[in-house]
């Protein structure tokens, strides 16, 4: 016996551990949403390129399209020209897209759409690099300052980081003679950037431009300038103007390189406008959409992955054990009295088709006339399979009367009342019946009762759409649930009524 309990119990806290775990990996480590309602940000960009054709010439429009990493995931991508034909290419880490015309005149416009969102799940992928450069050439006086530079600035870092932090800092510090005398008249980032990777170099640590945009709505913007350095394990991010570490989560990288965002052959004055504006979308459906855009394995296994329609069937079969939970807690805890545990749960399943009002009334009228024929039967003498078989066509003959009586009346909900378990309701008769017959009809009123308030709570529970989600999303809830019907399965204490039962002994 002492076996026995603890097997139960390592049997318990298995179920109730994979359980928490699994629902726990889905939630904090795939990001599923807990409620349907959540919703996540929804990306659409348009880049806008403009230019003036030079008559009688071919054109050649070369422009930058981002990389999409592991941290976004596209969910449509256009490419919108007219007489244009277009390609994409990869280039160095980098996508590039070519519209190309034979014959173009005046002034053009390419559109490059956009919508993206964050990548839901999967491992980033592991970095790659260069941990080292060669020096480029310099001499003179540039030489020089750079070496003047290096020297506090070795002296001040420890590592890779530390190191360009310090460099960015002394090429910003714009009173220090040397920085002068490099940056030459000009502040701008992109010389800052070049002054960087001259002293960078010289050390020996690899550095290159990276091109991002803002993911903010209604903001005119053009591509903000990066530097990143692989570290042998991951790259770094440094802004060149402030000496800001780590690309901020807003940022979506366009491009790395040296390169123009834009080229263009046979013409003139090109230009690229970015507008982007900011959506949101049901959580889950996004989780879906970037499920089927990419080849992460998310949801794969989930009973989102099923067809539609067999979603809809499993919504339905899913939420059972929740009627049955609650079945047991009322019968094992509270000592309410049923026919039996499966069928409240099945009446309750036939109040989604009725509503529950209209449910309700519908099974208290079907139920009591079945009594009275089985009533009148008995006085037949009939065996039970007869008496069971006029019960049940006694009950397809009432669902349609019922139904055609709604009808005429205008009561269209009372249709639903085909939908009823026949077979249930004459085998609820029948059990009825016997109840009466043994026990009396004091005790045949009060299961039947019993049974009509079960099945109302377990409707009401089971149609709660918050939990049917949360069971649907994250099906190993109910391996706690085993968990709790099995320890439920050793309890031999007192019913709640019970309690007043032995009222009277306590009084004593």
């Amino acid at each position: 016996m002492r076996s026995l309990t603890l097997h139960l119990k390592v049997l318990i806290t298995l179920l109730v551990t994979v359980g928490i775990l699994v629902t726990a990996y889905q939630i904090f480590y795939l990001g599923i949403p807990v409620t349907e309602d959540e919703t996540d940000d929804l990306w659409n960009i348009d880049a806008k390129v403009e230019f003036q054709a030079s008559p009688h010439e071919p054109v050649k429009v070369q422009m930058f399209v981002p990389p999409l990493n592991q941290n976004y995931v596209s969910l449509n991508e256009s490419f919108i020209s007219n007489n244009y034909g277009f390609s994409i290419n990869r280039t160095d880490g980098n996508r590039n897209v070519t519209w190309s015309a034979r014959r173009a005149n005046g002034n053009q416009t390419l559109y490059y759409r956009l919508v993206l969102t964050k990548r839901y799940s999967g491992e980033p992928a592991k970095a790659k690099g260069p941990i080292y450069r060669d020096s480029i050439p310099v001499d003179g006086a540039e030489k020089i300052a750079a070496e003047a530079l290096l020297a506090p600035i070795r002296q001040h870092s420890a590592d890779i980081e530390t190191f360009i932090s310090e460099t960015i800092k002394r090429v910003n510090n714009l009173n220090d003679d040397n920085v002068k005398l490099l940056m030459a008249g000009d502040t701008s980032s992109p010389n800052k950037a070049r002054i960087i990777e001259l002293l960078l170099s010289i050390a020996h640590v690899p550095m290159e431009r990276v091109h991002a945009i803002v993911l903010a709505s209604d903001l005119p913007q053009s591509p903000e300038l990066w530097l990143r350095s692989f570290n042998g394990e991951n790259w770094l991010y440094f802004n060149p103007d402030t000496g800001e570490q780590g690309l901020p989560a807003d940022r979506l990288v366009w491009w790395t390189g040296d390169d123009p965002l834009v080229k263009l052959e046979g013409g003139k004055k090109a230009q690229v406008t970015f507008t982007l504006n900011n959506s949101e979308m049901n959580a889950i459906r996004l989780a879906k959409l970037t499920d089927e855009n990419t080849d992460v394995d998310f949801l794969e296994y989930s009973l989102y992955g099923l067809p539609l329609q067999t979603q809809q069937t499993y919504q339905i079969m899913i939420m059972i054990p929740i009627g049955v939970l609650v079945i047991l807690i009322l019968r094992n805890l509270g000592g309410l009295q049923t026919l039996g545990t499966f069928t409240p749960v099945l009446i309750a399943l036939a109040f989604r088709e009725t509503q529950l009002g209209f449910g309700i009334a519908l099974f208290t009228i079907i139920t009591a006339l079945g009594l009275s024929l089985r009533s009148y039967l008995e006085h037949l003498k009939l065996q039970m399979l007869p008496r069971l078989s006029v019960v049940l066509t006694f009950v397809v003959v009432l669902i349609a009367v019922i139904s055609l009586l709604s009808h005429k009346l205008g009561l269209e909900r009372g249709l639903s009342v085909a939908l009823f378990p026949m077979v249930i309701l004459t085998m609820t008769i029948e059990r009825l019946s016997i109840t009466w017959e043994e026990r009396g009809a004091s005790h045949a009123f009060k299961v039947a009762v019993g049974t009509l308030f079960a099945a109302t709570l377990a409707h009401l529970l089971m149609t709660v759409p918050e939990l049917t989600y949360f069971i649907f999303t994250f099906p190993a809830v109910l391996l706690v649930m085993v968990g709790f019907m099995l320890a439920m399965g050793r309890y031999r204490g007192y019913r709640l009524t019970e309690l007043f039962r032995f009222k009277a002994f306590l009084k004593d």
